[in-house]
Formats: C-alpha cells, structure tokens, sequence
C-alpha cells in the first residue's frame, strides 16, 4: 500500500526550523506484506510538502523534511494525516491510517525537540504513533568585531583631511574573499573613492595574533601614474570571531519557560454579576480578563513541561477575614498556588470572583517581588519566568513597582501587562522601558523586561475572540525571545547541549 500524510499549519518570525516525521507502529493495510508508508503532505492553509514512499514497512524513518517558519508569539497549528499515497490512490483506494494534532510550540519546547504522539481517527482501531522532531536551520552565526586603523590615505578634501569610511563587499558566493572599498565622506552624499583592497576570511583571522597591513589601490590612479605607489594603508589591528545563539538553541538545550498570572480583583472593574463589570461571566462569550489570559497562556504553556501555573489575584478583601491582600492564590492553596493548564487557572479564577471581595488599591510591587524571589533562585540560565499582569486602572504603587521591575531586571523574568477596559494608561507606558530605561531612585533597569498594551487595540470589530486573542498575543509575546536572549548575553550563558537522540 501507499501512503500518504499530510500535515496542515495555520499562524504567522523566530527563525526557520525543519521538521522531520517518522511513523511507529502504523496499520497494516496490505494482505501479503507491510504497508508501504510515504507521501508525508504538509500545508499552511493548504498543502505544501510531501515525503518519499518507503515500501513494505510499518516504522518508515523518511528522509525528507519540511522547512517551516517559526514565530514564538504565535500559535502554529500543524495536522499530519495518513492518507492513501500515490499508488493506492490511482486505484481508487480508501486506507486511511490516521492524524495527529500538534502545535509547532509543542515540538520546539519538549525534550530535545522530540515529540512522539498517538495517531487516531480509525475507530476502534489502534493507529500507532508519530515522532516528530524540530530543528533549527543552521545559518551561520558567527559575529566578527575588527579594529582598523588607516595611514597617509589621499587627500580628498580642499580645505581639511579626509573622512575616510570602509565598504565592505562579498566578491564570491562561498564569501571566502571580501572587497573592501575606501571613500571619503561627503555630506551632500557624493562620497569620493580613494581606493580598495582585497582580502579573505582566512587572513582577516590572522589579526588574531598578528598586525596586517593592506594597501589601499585606486586603478585609475595606478594607470595614469607610472610612479604611483598607493592611495595609503589600511592596518587590521584586531580580529575577533564569536557565535550567536538564538532562543531555539537555549529552548532545545532545556530552558523552561514558567508562566504566572496575576489577575487584578480590584472594585473598578465592577461587580461581577453585572453585565457592565470587566469581571463578568457570559454564556456567551469570554471576559477580556480571560481572553487575555488564553491569548498569552496557550502560547507559553507549549514550553513548560509540568503545565503548572502559579496564578495569584490582588486588590480583593479574601475570606475568611476579609484582609486585603495583594498576592493571594487563586485555587486558595498557599502552600501551592500552581494551577494545572490554563484551564486550570480559568477555573480558579472564576472560582475566586465568587468567593472574595474586590476592593482595592492597585499594587504591583508584591506580586513582581514575588515572582522576582522564584527567579533569584536558579540563575543559571536553565528557567526563565514569565509574568502576566491583567489590570483595568491605574497602579497605586508606581514608586515600588519601579523598584521592584529594576531589581527584576537583572533576573531571568520578563513582564507582561494587559490592560483592560477604558482607563487610560499613561503609567503604564512608562514601566514599558522601549523609549526610556525605566529608573528608580537612582538606579537604571539592567534590562527592558516590560512589555505593555492596552487589550482595546486588539480587539476585532467584528466580535471574533479567537482573532482577537491572536492579535494580543503576537503584539505581547513578540519581545519575549530578545529579552530572554538579553539575559542570556549579560550573564555569559551559553544553551546547553541537547543529549543524544
């Protein structure tokens, strides 16, 4: 028999990644021998790839793979089917073995990026498994960092020396030789040429452990003047070579990504039973509290293996003693205040509207020292932390939430927040540190671990949550592999080593 999968993608970029697929314990279809499994199909909105067919066995490993993009802030739906292939299919025939659902997430944030899953839709039968691995698409990586000094270059301008700047070519495809071209700078744009030079990879690398001097040519010149020497010199006083990871190296190496929620229960959002309140549950529809709960959470729970969530609310009055707390756990648990999945924490903070008291003020600074405190605990690079804040106001605490977010800087954590309803956030903007480094008394954020945006603009006109959800979650997701990579970079870590397959 042929066999056919194909696999359909849905989404929007981290990079490119190649999948491979290989079945496990498929169906036996045919009479007198194995099936023949192949014609792996991929589609992102429709078909858009197809492996080999391999004959007369049950566990094919194929060896085509398929080239997808990767965008961490979105969620990439992929489907595998097992189709009849291209023989089977020319006869008529009807075999089908099987499907498999998956995101893309899923893949890149398990182990080794190997993700084995069951293949159903035959009912009552057992379909067997897919493995499925991701890799990222080796480009090279390697940043160069030279130091050039030049000497007695031409003259170009009347009344000063020159302006000299460097423009560097790849003169053949392997890149092996670079050209490199002199010019004098000129403000009205019409920058003067002074010469060039040719050289290698190879002996730019040499500056390692030696000074190389280049001379710089101007063939006009050199056919004019018979005593024509040069346009000057050009001296590589440094050569430095190092690599740079991407977020897919540290996720592969074991990074965790570990996701809490803090939920704000404070009386400006208005009663929950009230159709008016931010807080209320319809039959109909999500509260944009928890749309952006799912937008972000269904994302970031691809790249935590336990699937548990700490998930606190703050500015409510909790039971039994109606205190007013700013960090109290939502399932109720003190000494565990992780949920299981995002419905877990969807289930306990509904759970929690009906049990405590909103109230107020708006404090940030507990809940982020909090989650700043877990961080400070493993700093090597192997969990990083994710907090998400949904507010509908105006912080109380601006002063400590500005100490808090600054000492958090230098920890591996970054910080979402969400605003929801119709309060303008002008405070907010602030603690987003994309125009100012965020400060507090004195002392300046390591790095920009914020990223703030008001739900509203990401709502669609039509009512369609599901694209609404999307939108929020590309916008708020989207600094999150930079910032982790900036820590990453601070602190000298490099991702760990896969193990072996």
């Amino acid at each position: 028999m042929d066999m056919g999968t194909r696999c359909w993608a849905g989404g929007w970029h981290s990079g490119w990644l190649t999948a491979g697929f290989s079945p496990r314990n498929l169906l036996d279809m045919d009479t007198f021998s194995k099936s023949d499994p192949g014609g792996w199909q991929s589609q992102a909105g429709g078909m858009f790839g197809r492996t080999e067919v391999i004959d007369n066995t049950l566990n094919p490993d194929f060896v085509r793979k398929f080239v997808l993009d990767y965008y961490f802030e979105e969620k990439q739906n992929l489907r595998f089917d097992v189709p009849p292939g291209s023989h089977n299919a020319l006869f008529g025939g009807q075999d089908f073995l099987g499907q498999a659902f998956v995101a893309l997430g899923e893949v890149i944030g398990s182990q080794r990026g190997r993700l084995e899953r069951p293949l159903t839709g035959v009912p009552g039968k057992r379909c067997g498994t897919i493995l499925l691995l991701a890799e990222e698409l080796s480009n090279c990586r390697d940043i160069v960092t030279m130091q050039l000094c030049a000497n007695k270059l031409d003259k170009k301008d009347f009344f000063g020396k020159s302006d000299p700047f460097l423009v560097f070519y790849r003169s053949n495809e392997d890149g092996t030789t670079v050209k490199i071209d002199v010019y004098d700078w000129d403000r009205d744009g019409s920058h003067d040429f002074i010469g060039e030079f040719a050289t290698s990879y190879r002996e730019l690398s040499r500056a390692q452990s030696q000074f190389t001097v280049y001379e710089v040519l101007n063939p006009r010149k050199k056919c004019k003047k018979k005593k024509y020497v040069n346009s000057g010199t050009v001296t590589l006083l440094s050569f430095s070579v190092e690599s740079e990871f991407t977020f897919v190296d540290y996720i592969r190496g074991g990074t965790q990504l570990n996701f809490t929620v803090a939920i704000d229960f404070t009386a400006s959002n208005g009663l929950p039973s009230q159709p008016t309140s931010l807080h209320y549950v319809s039959p109909y529809q999500l509260s944009a509290y928890a749309l952006a709960l799912k937008a972000v959470g269904e994302i970031i729970q691809d790249y935590d293996s336990d699937k548990l969530f700490p998930a606190y609310g703050f500015g409510a009055k909790v039971p039994p003693d109606g205190k007013i707390s700013h960090q109290f756990p939502l399932n109720n648990n003190a000494e565990n205040p992780s949920c299981a999945g995002i419905e877990g924490v969807l289930e306990s903070y509904l759970q929690s509207l009906r049990t405590v008291q909103l109230y107020g003020p708006t404090n940030f600074a507990p809940v982020i020292n909090q989650v700043a405190g877990t961080a400070a605990q493993v700093t090597d690079g192997s969990q990083y932390h994710v907090l998400l804040i949904i507010t509908d106001g105006v912080i109380s605490d601006m002063l400590q939430t500005k100490e808090a977010i600054v000492t958090a800087s230098s920890l591996p954590m970054s910080i979402i927040i969400v605003g929801v309803g119709p309060a303008e956030f002008e405070a907010m903007e602030e603690l987003d540190g994309d125009e100012v480094r965020l400060s507090s008394r004195g002392r300046y954020a390591e790095r920009d671990i914020v990223q703030f945006v008001p739900f509203r603009d990401y709502v669609d006109d039509s009512g369609n949550q599901v694209l609404s959800m999307a939108r929020l979650a590309k916008d708020v997701l989207a600094e999150i592999p930079e910032q982790l990579l900036s820590y990453m970079k601070t602190r000298d870590i490099k991702p760990r080593q896969a193990g072996p397959e």
